[in-house]
């Protein structure tokens, strides 16, 4: 009987809490749409030249329009960097078109294999650096796709000598399947309102690194990206140790869209599980706290509890209430997301699914992503399971050679209908 109360107790706390939450959230972004993106005093007397440093692995869905939007941006100089890993990789003959319609002096394509840790980002990113030819670096995401005030919004923090990191927000478009509207979900009803409640209230020190700048010399301080290489989340190491040398970090309340794209279940399953294993990397504390602000999940365990009792629905109706609310007006009036209002019958899904990734964080040693398999250690670090990893990356660059082998053979009309096919226009 004590054991039963107990529980009843820590599903109704659990329900209030994350009702209170959702609630909190909300205002959060209603203050934060009110704000300027800027406000800082400091401005560039002239804009300073700009390499973007895209990293890439593969085809991915709307790369040619992610690509291009990068070349296209409202700024006087700048330099895009697209760099892969391996000289079979199928997005190769794509970068190479985006070279040729914007320039070699606008676009320069890298191409070559570097390990220095494993973590693939940021060793795909040690071979664009080197092509970088700007003070200033922009580093944003492949599947990130850019407005053509981006460059502008992103550097002007920058013009404070004091300010050493930059970070956009994000939120997720165009999804299709029904396991990429969860993870749509995930990212637009979860990640982007906790960001703006540590952005408000300061709650906890987050970076977001799909959409980053910094100065070349900034990183050359923190020891570069071979200092960060054997770490799971490097966006937020980077920003934990340029934040300990004494500069500010910038996270500025601008969306840009990153495309969900997600081939099967088990790939959407692998990155849920690795976005709740970044977090438990860099705050333990705090992700086991989140179970404390997931209403609807304990919602329907105290109906259970209760036996259905009446009381036990009522609280589950108001919980669903307010957590449909609080989002759906999130969706609608800030993030303007017809997708995820469309989507939003599978949120109480989506919430009690949750639990399962967040557990995984805490039990699970190994991560998965990007045909690597990495092992978790103590204080954020990863390590390589090279066996599994090197057989992966083969498999991978073997495919990799026959389809670029099939698109370079075929005739043009049937190498255009297979690149729709495989999504990237």
């Amino acid at each position: 009987m004590l054991t039963f109360s107990i529980f009843t107790l820590l599903c109704l706390v659990s329900v209030v809490c994350g009702s209170i939450y959702a609630v909190l959230c909300l205002a959060s972004v209603i203050r934060l749409s009110s704000r300027p993106l800027s406000t800082s005093q400091h401005n560039f007397c002239e804009w300073p030249s700009v390499s973007i440093l895209k990293p890439i692995c593969g085809l991915e869905k709307n790369l040619r329009t992610n690509l291009r939007s990068t070349c296209m941006q409202d700024y006087p100089d700048f330099q895009v960097v697209l760099s892969v890993q391996h000289p079979g990789d199928p997005a190769i003959p794509l970068l190479y078109e985006i070279q040729r319609e914007f320039g070699r002096k606008r676009v320069t394509v890298s191409i070559g294999h570097y390990r220095i840790g494993p973590n693939g980002k940021i060793n795909n990113l040690t071979g664009g650096l080197k092509h970088a030819r700007h003070d200033i670096l922009v580093i944003s995401d492949s599947d990130i796709q850019l407005r053509p005030d981006y460059l502008k919004t992103i550097v002007r923090p920058l013009a404070d000598p004091n300010v050493g990191y930059v970070c956009t927000l994000y939120k997720a478009v165009r999804a299709q399947t029904w396991w990429e509207k969860m993870e749509l979900l995930t990212i637009n009803t979860e990640l982007i309102p906790n960001m703006m409640f540590a952005l408000v209230t300061g709650a906890s020190r987050f970076c977001v690194g799909a959409s980053t700048a910094l100065r070349r010399s900034t990183l050359t301080a923190i020891g570069g990206f071979e200092n960060l290489a054997d770490y799971l989340a490097e966006d937020y190491e980077m920003g934990r140790r340029i934040c300990h040398r004494g500069q500010r970090m910038v996270i500025l309340p601008y969306l840009v869209e990153t495309i969900v794209d997600l081939q099967t279940p088990r790939t959407w399953w692998n990155h849920w599980v690795r976005m709740d294993q970044s977090q438990r990397a860099v705050r333990p504390m705090a992700l086991f706290a989140t179970v404390f602000i997931k209403p609807i999940p304990f919602a329907g365990l105290y109906v259970l509890l209760s036996g259905g009792s009446r009381v036990g629905w009522i609280i589950f109706g108001l919980t669903m209430a307010i957590r449909f609310m609080t989002t759906g007006m999130i969706l609608k009036y800030w993030l303007h997301d017809r997708e995820g209002l469309r989507s939003l019958w599978l949120l109480p899904i989506r919430d009690i699914a949750g639990l399962a990734p967040w557990a995984l964080a805490f039990a699970q040693r190994t991560t998965n992503w990007r045909h690597s398999i990495c092992m978790l250690t103590a204080h954020g670090r990863i390590t390589a399971r090279k066996p599994i990893e090197e057989s992966r990356e083969q498999n991978f660059l073997t495919k990799a050679h026959l389809m670029v082998q099939t698109l370079t053979t075929k005739p043009s009309h049937e190498r255009s209908r297979d690149a729709q096919r495989q999504n990237y226009i």
